[in-house]
């Protein structure tokens, strides 16, 4: 993320209005893109997107940036991503340099109980993402990149000690893991078929797939997930039930995959198909813990009486062992994490107490986080 190279890029995000998408629109305003944020309403109240301030920012519909005439840094659009011709205009009047896909439900539980929903988001939501793609052409002159982001548990787990490469068959034992790996399937699909290699030099676009592990950070409100979860309880002075305490993750700070993202769009639209296909983003194995190890260091980081409860009731399955080898990114991207967990928890209990004592300027919380975070990028 070194030098100028986004100032001025325009940058098309779905999903903008969730956690990780309202932390990537503070990174590209920080970096001085231009931003298009196509999404529903934020899917929790409250939300980082509104906490830290960007649902301040212009909405009177998508800037065309064929005209040169935007100055806002984040517009948003509120829209479905199923609504295929609402999208494909908004796609073809902003003429996006690069487009990172994030619009997802988000959550393996909540896929139980509404399994056609997932697959209808994941899945066909990403297929017409990249069919708004195929419909319009890549800016005038210019390579375009396209960075779908699925997840780590798109893979076909098989609870493996060792991590699972991008080569590893995917699959997925829940609607959500499931309907990620096809996602998976349908970018593999419109690389192939519309935005091949050999044909780089028509289309000028190429696609990418990203996989990350088990984010953390300020701003996460969503329900059933561990850090948001002990947040709200610990704020209200009660226990937590901890769900499957011995199951283990690859955990991160959300600032991490997020710069692996931008980066992994740079060398798109700088070497083209050279860095099409999968890519994992996660953290060193010293960071794949448990998730009561995790929970126990956030409650010691939260203070007081902040306390946990192990809870042993029947519940859907979820993975017990989950782990990436990001070798691939490290090596051909020169990608490595910056933060190790105990200081991402650190920064993210920071966050939340903030968060719970109120009237404490968010936003300005993750100005400085950010500028903590991009300094340690210049630093190397």
């Amino acid at each position: 993320m070194q030098g100028d190279f986004f100032r001025g890029r325009r940058v098309f995000v779905t999903g903008h209005t969730g956690f990780k998408g309202a932390w990537l629109c503070h990174l590209l305003a920080r970096l001085g893109a231009t931003v298009l944020g196509y999404s529903l309403d934020p899917p929790s109240r409250p939300s980082l997107f509104g906490l830290s301030g960007l649902d301040s920012g212009q909405e009177s519909g998508p800037p065309t940036g064929k005209t040169g005439g935007q100055t806002a840094v984040l517009t948003s659009l509120h829209a479905d991503i199923l609504d295929l011709p609402r999208l494909s205009r908004a796609v073809a009047e902003f003429s996006p340099h690069i487009i990172i896909h994030m619009a997802a439900q988000s959550l393996v539980r909540p896929s139980y109980v509404d399994p056609t929903g997932t697959f209808a988001v994941n899945m066909q939501g990403t297929v017409n993402v990249l069919e708004a793609c195929r419909l319009a052409p890549a800016p005038a002159g210019q390579n375009r990149a396209i960075v779908v982001v699925t997840s780590d548990k798109c893979y076909e787990n098989r609870e493996w000690v060792h991590g699972y490469r991008e080569c590893d068959p995917l699959g997925g034992h829940d609607p959500y893991s499931a309907s990620k790996g096809c996602a998976e399937l349908a970018a593999a699909a419109y690389a192939r078929s519309f935005f091949p290699a050999q044909g780089f030099s028509d289309h000028r676009t190429t696609l990418a797939t990203a996989r990350a592990g088990n984010v953390i950070g300020g701003g996460d409100f969503a329900t059933d997930r561990l850090v948001p979860d002990m947040a709200r309880a610990f704020a209200r002075g009660e226990a937590v039930r901890i769900r499957r305490p011995e199951a283990v993750r690859p955990w991160q700070h959300v600032l991490e995959p997020l710069s692996g993202y931008l980066l992994l769009a740079r060398r798109l639209v700088e070497s083209g198909p050279d860095f099409a296909g999968g890519w994992n983003f996660g953290p060193g194995p010293e960071d794949v813990r448990s998730v009561g190890q995790v929970a126990a260091r956030f409650a010691e980081l939260w203070g007081g009486e902040a306390c946990l409860d192990v809870d042993t009731g029947e519940h859907p399955h979820e993975a017990g062992l989950l782990v990436l080898d990001c070798s691939k990114a490290r090596t051909l991207l020169g990608w490595t994490p910056r933060l190790a967990l105990d200081e991402a928890l650190g920064w993210t209990a920071g966050w939340y107490r903030a968060w719970a004592a109120g009237g404490h300027d968010l936003r300005g919380l993750c100005q400085a986080r950010l500028d903590e975070f991009l300094g340690r990028a210049r630093g190397r």
